[in-house]
């Protein structure tokens, strides 16, 4: 008993000293990834707002240049108008002189009972007034036009630089995220890293805690034994060899019982997915189904359910415990199952979102100890 209760004391301490550290530095990564998160969601918000700035200026310069255009294409069609009208009038000027007596309507200007030169001042006078006056108003419509262009033109250039000034920002958000992305999968990594740091310890501390608690156990049945032989010589019994086989709970499979072949079964699927109900080799399992499995290769078909897996074994003490037999959790063992590969050590298949891997013994909720015979 006082073995039993110092080897508890160590297990707590190895336990305690391997907890609070590496939860402390994961802890702290974590606040790290969630502020880094944070802050890429921040730039993110601001490359989405710049991103529609960007679009809105881009639309602005389209405009500015539809509007220039227009006033480029107005600009050439009013001197083509003033083109043709300056020589429009200048060929009905002409005809209306040379067809004298005709019903044009400058005929009354040519008639021969006017003054000839009269009428052709007359005429000039008419003709290059209003030739003038289309000039006139094409040089009005003209400068109206240029300072339209010439503000439309300053607008463009303030349009461009305002779309490359967006398009520069919105670069540099980019890139702010891009770099905070990249810190955050270290800081991931690191968390993983940190998390498997972890379990590995705390793994190796289950391990020797239960390779403490099996040593404790059998040291004690080896005390119980010893004693009890003392008291069958003294009592006049025979003094002959307790045992002439090996130690019970030694790390050596019995003999003969296809442990061997089903913890290779069993370790061949590390790394499988866990999978509920599933007993698929290099696709899924669940803890029974890994059980079932991996006995199922070495000659040993056992039901696919541990409540029945336990029902199924033969029931032994922790401190007989060899590699190959199986540790059920809960009541009836109904929980849980894994197998027991040596050194403290076991592999299942524990849970959704896990693998199959091999890690330390939990003693905690342990219902019992199981061989398949």
């Amino acid at each position: 008993m006082l073995l039993l209760a110092i080897v508890t004391a160590l297990t707590s301490v190895v336990i305690g000293a391997v907890h609070p550290s590496g939860a402390d530095q994961i802890s702290d990564a974590k606040a790290q990834a969630a502020q880094i998160e944070a802050e890429i969601q921040a730039e993110g918000a601001h490359i989405d707002g710049l991103s529609q700035a960007y679009d809105a200026a881009t639309y602005h310069l389209q405009q500015v240049d539809a509007g220039i255009a227009t006033t480029e294409s107005q600009l050439s069609a009013d001197q083509s108008q003033v083109g043709r009208d300056q020589s429009q009038l200048r060929t009905q000027a002409i005809k209306a002189y040379m067809t004298d007596g005709t019903t044009n309507q400058f005929t009354q200007m040519f008639s021969s009972n006017h003054d000839e030169t009269g009428i052709r001042d007359e005429y000039d006078a008419i003709a290059t007034g209003n030739v003038t006056t289309t000039v006139d108003q094409l040089h009005t419509a003209q400068t109206q036009l240029q300072a339209q262009q010439s503000a439309l033109r300053q607008q463009q250039a303030e349009a461009a630089a305002d779309q490359a000034s967006i398009a520069s920002s919105r670069e540099e958000a980019q890139s702010a995220e891009a770099a905070e992305q990249s810190t955050l999968s270290k800081v991931n990594a690191n968390i993983n890293a940190l998390i498997q740091q972890q379990e590995a310890a705390q793994a190796a501390a289950a391990a020797a805690a239960f390779n403490q608690k099996v040593a404790a156990q059998r040291a004690a049945a080896a005390q119980a034994a010893a004693l009890a032989s003392q008291s069958t010589r003294t009592d006049g019994g025979g003094g002959g060899d307790v045992s002439t086989g090996p130690a019970p709970g030694t790390d050596i499979p019995p003999p003969g019982s296809g442990a061997g072949a089903a913890i290779a079964a069993a370790e061949s699927q590390i790394g499988v997915p866990y999978v509920w109900g599933a007993e698929d080799p290099g696709v899924g399992f669940d803890c029974s189904g890994l059980v079932a499995w991996a006995w199922g290769q070495a000659g040993h078909p056992l039901p696919h359910y541990s409540g029945a897996q336990y029902d199924d074994t033969t029931h032994i003490p922790l401190s007989d415990i060899a590699p190959g037999d199986l540790l059920f959790y809960g009541p009836g063992g109904d929980e849980h199952v894994a197998m027991y590969v040596g050194g403290g050590q076991m592999i299942e298949a524990p849970e959704t979102g896990e693998t199959v891997h091999i890690t330390g013994v939990r003693t905690d909720g342990l219902a019992g100890v199981g061989r398949v015979e």
